[in-house]
């Protein structure tokens, strides 16, 4: 056995070459050289690659899932904020009512000094009535209740009733305490007299 073929190398044709050296030479049959663009090329999918371009329709699926868990989230969030918002106008309403109602006795006593006549125009106290006044008023108090208007018992606590021939429905004679709005809360009802009609 030669060194050659100890060596694993194919003995030299005539020409001097080996087969494997030789240009041309035969693969088999029905196959032809595999041009390769570098040497770690894949030229097979792998399983999970396969499983990816059949299951397209599963991405779709989830992609639409997560749409919809998005949705859902914004619009819970959207909802909170609202609920936020709503209470903390009702906390801040709550707050300023608690305020206000401990002054409801003072404006009583203004409006009863200004039917009897003792707030009169540039007196003392006139000045400090109207601060009172416009102080309650901005931060959403309102008074309501006058004489002639349509007894309300939602809004209106009847006092006393006076039978007349003068009206042919429950009517407010006259207003003993004003009834107070804060925002659009009642706060207190008005307290008045009301005229019924007589028999």
């Amino acid at each position: 056995m030669t060194d050659d073929n100890q060596n694993g190398r194919q003995p030299a044709d005539e020409s001097g070459a080996s087969e494997e050296e030789t240009p041309g030479s035969a693969f088999p049959q029905g196959e032809g050289p595999i041009q390769a663009e570098g040497p770690d090329v894949e030229t097979s999918l792998s399983d999970a690659d396969l499983s990816f371009l059949s299951g397209q329709s599963s991405a779709d699926e989830l992609a639409a899932e997560r749409l919809a868990d998005l949705q859902r989230v914004t619009a819970e969030y959207a909802n909170y904020r609202k609920r936020t918002e709503a209470n903390r106008d009702s906390d801040r309403e709550r707050a300023v009512g608690d305020v206000v109602k401990v002054l409801l006795p003072v404006l009583d006593d203004l409006d009863r000094a200004a039917k009897h006549g003792d707030l009169e125009e540039g007196g003392p106290f006139t000045a400090i009535a109207s601060k009172l006044r416009s102080a309650v008023e901005r931060v959403g108090l309102k008074p309501f209740a006058t004489a002639g208007e349509e007894f309300d018992p939602q809004i209106h606590e009847a006092i006393f009733q006076q039978p007349t021939d003068d009206v042919t429905a429950p009517t407010v004679a006259d207003v003993v305490e004003s009834g107070y709005y804060l925002g659009s809360t009642l706060l207190r009802a008005a307290k008045v007299v009301v005229a019924v009609p007589n028999g």
